[in-house]
């Protein structure tokens, strides 16, 4: 399905848009930040769940093949951006899936506009609790100047430190499926982010952090959750723990939790089709519940 796409403009930027399956309810899905894009992230769920769903995945802006996109890209932006988008795509409701940023992303729009989002699939979401480990650390090089910049320069021109990140980081390491072209996918982005001269983490993750707590967390709103929401965690996930997902679920009303054993941070290059399964359970479950 990444064969083919559309280019869009969203809210005065570009966005490239996949479609898949002409079938079922419609179901958007967003990726994590970073290196991401929707090609590499996607590649093995999207198609799987167009059997029985008109799926739409996009790049995020900044990422794959939405941009130059000039500004300050938040969590504000976002929250607007996904409003302007549905409307763009002529959804006026839809399921969200999201990976990571893109997780945090639709948990702030269903927060927002509940009417527009009939279910939510937060996997491993950012923008969840008061605090994160090293938090001045992490804060300290988000704002010192030029370093986002410089670890951009770095990824592009030494694209052996991405394929020793990804072995290191997947459960599965090389022998993840497609390992190789997830590496060439990270690196193609790497390049891109350094030719466009963006920051090698994004706006609505750097802007997150504060020194001392997090200037971003969306636990305090949850109790207002009123989208059937499945949270989605990796055993493994060292980037977002399970005290936090706990909360996360025990605060939304309704909700649930599920955890994949053996996954990391990436579910989607680490267990795809139980993720797949997870997704389709989890629309299938709310379609029965709500007609």
């Amino acid at each position: 399905m990444f064969e083919r796409w559309t280019d869009l403009t969203v809210g005065g930027g570009p966005v490239r848009l996949y479609r898949a399956g002409t079938t079922g309810p419609p179901l958007l899905l967003l990726h994590g930040g970073m290196l991401d894009t929707a090609q590499g992230v996607w590649r093995r769920v999207a198609p799987e769940l167009a059997r029985d769903h008109r799926v739409h995945v996009i790049d995020l802006p900044r990422h794959g093949g939405s941009r130059p996109w000039p500004g300050r890209l938040d969590d504000a932006f976002f929250r607007g951006f996904l409003h302007a988008l549905l409307d763009t795509l002529g959804l006026t409701r839809v399921a969200i899936v999201g990976l990571s940023l893109g997780a945090g992303i639709g948990v702030g729009y269903a927060l927002d506009h509940p009417e527009r989002v009939s279910a939510l699939v937060a996997v491993a979401p950012g923008g969840l609790g008061a605090r994160r480990r090293a938090q001045f650390l992490t804060w300290l090089y988000l704002r010192t100047p030029g370093a986002l910049w410089l670890t951009t320069r770095i990824l592009a021109r030494y694209p052996r430190l991405i394929r020793d990140s990804l072995d290191a980081n997947l459960a599965a390491g090389k022998r993840t499926p497609d390992f190789d072209e997830i590496v060439a996918l990270a690196t193609e982005e790497a390049r891109a982010k350094a030719a466009h001269h963006e920051p090698a983490i994004d706006d609505w993750m750097a802007l997150a952090y504060g020194p001392f707590a997090m200037r971003l967390d969306l636990l305090p709103d949850l109790p207002r959750l009123t989208v059937p929401t499945l949270w989605v965690r990796g055993e493994r996930d060292e980037l977002v723990g399970a005290a936090e997902m706990i909360a996360a679920a025990q605060a939304a009303p309704g909700s649930h939790l599920a955890t994949i054993p053996g996954a990391g941070h990436i579910v989607t290059y680490d267990e795809p089709d139980e993720l797949t399964r997870l997704v389709r359970e989890c629309l299938e479950r709310d379609s029965a519940e709500h007609g």
